[in-house]
């Protein structure tokens, strides 16, 4: 069948996008879907940093690829083996495929995938083949996903089902921003009630982060951002202090306001500029969480002897640590509930042909989660 789709042919060309066009609608072959995989009608698409990381070169993946992550859709076929999804059935697409038999997966850490990660880093599906293509030739998938697009065909570990009542727009952000940000305060810190939280970044995934710590019960949430309006909606959401970090005075109004420091800190912007600042709000015995991706050349340093003697924690967070065929349902029933109200970050739905304008007002940070709608 035919699906027109989102293909980035060269990275790393210069922003405007609007104008250099890295990414082109073109119209693709996809095959049917093979044993163990399903065709997914794409419903909603989330613009999300990991999708610019990769247009911009800080991720480099295998061109040419179908971009797109954070999607959700309706199924039309199930392939050969699938007995558990039927036509008409709504799924959150997971960008790491978890093959349920690998070491990390049996230990319950399916965000840790070696197949997955495997499959990922090659453009392919969990299956290790590619099923979309352009006048004969082989398009890679992104992330077993390629959600800006029509169409797509995924293996069936991506998927996760969901009740057709929310819509498709909405659960779209729990592929990704919410899985991420709210998994990385849940599941990764481990927030306790009563805690005092600062989230360093307010993209989609920060402020879900900020969210999740409302959520998870903290007294206090410090939010800091580059972007004044980023700070105002983080006051909206719950925060219950807010420091722009391009006041060269940050860490010591924070480390000030906080009596020495927070006891959980969150870097969520993808910079090691953000994880220095991360690390220097975080109190002595404090943990300090990245979920940022920064290009691979890039080197955070930490002074060992603070690492020791103030026994601090650094991790990392990928994918919120979450196990996502058990959080997907536990956040939307939270959602819901009113408990996380993930609706409130949407800025804007666009079209497929207007993705390139989209990413360039997410690379300038006054956006917070715009939705393709195919």
């Amino acid at each position: 069948m035919k699906t027109k789709a989102a293909v980035l042919h060269e990275i790393g060309r210069p922003r405007p996008y609007a104008e250099t066009r890295p990414l082109l609608i073109e119209e693709l072959d996809l095959d049917p879907p093979d044993e163990g995989e399903v065709l997914v009608r794409i419903g909603a698409a989330g613009l999300c940093h990991s999708d610019l990381s990769v247009v911009n070169g800080n991720r480099p993946r295998p061109v040419p690829m179908a971009l797109g992550h954070e999607a959700a859709g309706e199924v039309v076929e199930v392939g050969r083996g699938v007995t558990d999804l039927a036509p008409g059935d709504h799924v959150v697409m997971i960008f790491v495929p978890s093959c349920g038999h690998c070491l990390p997966c049996m230990e319950g850490r399916p965000a840790l995938c070696e197949p997955g990660a495997q499959s990922n880093g090659a453009g392919t599906l969990l299956s290790g083949q590619r099923r979309l293509h352009l006048e004969g030739a082989e398009v890679h998938h992104h992330m077993g996903v390629s959600a800006f697009a029509e169409y797509a065909v995924c293996a069936r570990p991506s998927l996760v089902k969901i009740d057709p009542e929310l819509p498709l727009t909405e659960a779209a952000l729990f592929g990704c921003a919410v899985l991420t940000g709210v998994g990385a305060v849940v599941n990764t810190a481990k927030v306790v009630p009563g805690s005092s939280v600062a989230v360093v970044g307010l993209g989609g995934v920060g402020l879900n982060a900020l969210l999740g710590a409302r959520l998870a019960g903290a007294e206090r949430i410090v939010a800091v951002d580059v972007l004044d309006d980023k700070l105002a909606l983080a006051r909206q959401l719950g925060a219950t202090d807010t420091f722009n970090a391009a006041d060269p005075d940050a860490v010591a109004a924070i480390r000030e306001a906080t009596k020495g420091g927070v006891d959980y800190a969150f870097e969520m912007a993808g910079s090691v500029k953000a994880m220095d600042l991360c690390y220097r709000v975080t109190k002595r015995g404090g943990t300090t969480v990245t979920a940022g991706l920064s290009h691979p050349d890039h080197k955070f340093e930490v002074q060992h002897v603070s690492l020791v003697a103030e026994e601090r924690t650094v991790k990392g967070s990928y994918i919120g640590s979450c196990v996502p065929l058990r959080d997907v349902p536990r956040y939307i029933a939270l959602y819901r509930q009113g408990k996380l109200p993930v609706d409130r970050l949407m800025s804007a739905q666009l079209t497929l042909e207007q993705i390139n304008e989209g990413f360039d007002r997410l690379a300038e940070g006054h956006t917070v989660r715009q939705v393709i709608v195919p």
